[in-house]
């Protein structure tokens, strides 16, 4: 409290003509402590919450300040005992020291400068002035903590830990029994939420071990208007909005022909469009709707490179066009992406999704085909190509992933929208260049 003023409150609603006032009833000593001053500064629900908690979660969408909050909290520790052993462990010893260590919001930039730690990279250690010590460690090599003593923990980015031979899940199990150095040992793990092992278990934490807060992106108010606007543009409330903006947990749904993981498990950078070479053939999947008042005319473009794996590469679907609108798209989308054939579903009127196409002044090949199974027994092949490596994702497509993981095994479409226009559309595509060509010629020999 300054001059009559919860500083806290103050800065949480941004009223600049308060702040003012509240730096002007502040001595010279006042002003240079509330500068570094967390308790002033940071949100409600990015300090330690009350209670005896053993681990406090924080999930939350990207961009919330979850960095700045384990970096604060770690400092606070730190500065308080000096005898404080603290694990530091991020998703490789890379993103630990380039995130949590020298990052923007990490601990080499938080605190008055003369009480932040000193940092070895050739030992992983950072050592503050009063003796307290971190040390770090990745998430992918649990032997590393199998030994070592703890009093206190940072773990960053949980749901990216790699899940591969429950790497993730021995590597927490190393932390907890390492855990017992000083009176309360306790763990912050910090991350953007994802239905992984370690975040289920994490979340069946008895009432009272663990400690949870969240939020949206939004809540930093000092993230550029511009990345918020385009971020909301880009994923709104698809799942993966829900996710990666909003912090909530999307589980999956039981019986799904594809998880989310599996999806993150095929991801790819996007490939820069000046690299063309290598790409023995390309597909654009359409699956046309059966009327302008329909759902979604999909759009995907796939291709397959010379190494035999194919990767999606372009979501250009379009909700509710007229069929001169959809055919236009489609015939941009394919000249853009050089396709060497355009598929697409002909159960709604095969000779006028034909001449629609056509009447677009597409020249290159048109392939028709027909439905003879529903769409979750179509896509069952295709999602078993995923689980053998055989597709990737070059980028994100948030509306077609979600469509994706709506897809259930014996069930009814259980995704967003009516039908899984953009998913059929892949699924097409897929089927063409992986399921659809003829056998590579083979010599045989009898005996």
């Amino acid at each position: 409290m300054y001059n009559g003023l919860d500083l806290n409150n103050v800065l949480i609603h941004a009223d600049a003509r308060k702040v003012a006032a509240a730096f002007r009833g502040m001595n010279e000593q006042e002003r240079e402590e509330s500068r570094w001053n967390w308790e002033y500064w940071g949100r409600p629900e990015q300090k330690a919450p009350e209670g005896d908690w053993t681990t406090w979660l924080i999930m939350a969408g990207r961009g919330f300040g979850k960095t700045r909050a384990g970096a604060e909290w770690v400092s606070s520790v730190a500065f308080d005992d000096p005898d404080a052993r603290i694990a530091l462990v991020g998703a490789s010893l890379h993103e630990a020291r380039a995130v949590m260590v020298e990052g923007e919001s990490g601990l080499l930039s938080v605190g008055k400068p003369e009480r932040r730690p000193t940092f070895e990279p050739s030992l992983r250690r950072l050592t503050w002035p009063n003796g307290a010590q971190a040390t770090l460690y990745a998430g992918w090599e649990p032997e590393a903590l199998r030994g070592p003593q703890h009093s206190h923990a940072w773990c960053d980015e949980i749901a990216k830990w790699d899940n591969a031979a429950d790497r993730a899940l021995r590597t927490w199990d190393n932390l907890l029994l390492g855990m017992r150095l000083g009176e309360q040992p306790r763990i912050v793990a910090t991350t953007t939420p994802r239905a992984v092992p370690l975040m289920r278990r994490l979340m069946a934490e008895p009432e009272g071990a663990l400690a949870m807060t969240g939020g949206k992106t939004e809540a930093n108010r000092f993230l550029p208007d511009r990345f918020v606007r385009e971020a909301r543009r880009s994923f709104g409330r698809s799942l993966l909005g829900r996710q990666e903006l909003d912090g909530d947990l999307i589980e999956d749904l039981p019986g799904a022909l594809w998880t989310r993981q599996l999806i993150e498990d095929c991801r790819e950078g996007p490939e820069p469009d000046t690299i063309r070479q290598g790409w023995q053939r390309i597909v654009v999947g359409v699956d046309p709707p059966a009327s302008g008042n329909g759902d979604a005319c999909g759009i995907v473009v796939v291709g397959l490179h010379v190494d035999g794996v194919a990767r999606v590469q372009h979501d250009g679907s379009l909700l509710k066009p007229s069929p001169e609108r959809w055919a236009r798209k489609v015939a941009r989308v394919a000249q853009e992406w050089r396709a060497d054939l355009v598929v697409a579903e002909a159960n709604q009127g095969g000779a006028m999704v034909a001449s629609v196409l056509r009447a677009a002044d597409i020249s290159l090949p048109i392939k028709l085909v027909h439905a003879s199974r529903g769409k979750v027994a179509r896509a069952e092949p295709i999602a078993a190509l995923y689980e053998a490596g055989r597709v990737r994702h070059d980028g994100i497509f948030p509306q077609l992933e979600d469509e994706m993981c709506g897809l259930v095994m014996g069930g009814a479409y259980q995704g967003p929208g009516r039908s899984p226009d953009r998913a059929d559309a892949l699924v097409w595509a897929l089927h063409e260049l992986m399921l659809g060509r003829r056998a590579e010629p083979r010599v045989r020999v009898a005996w």
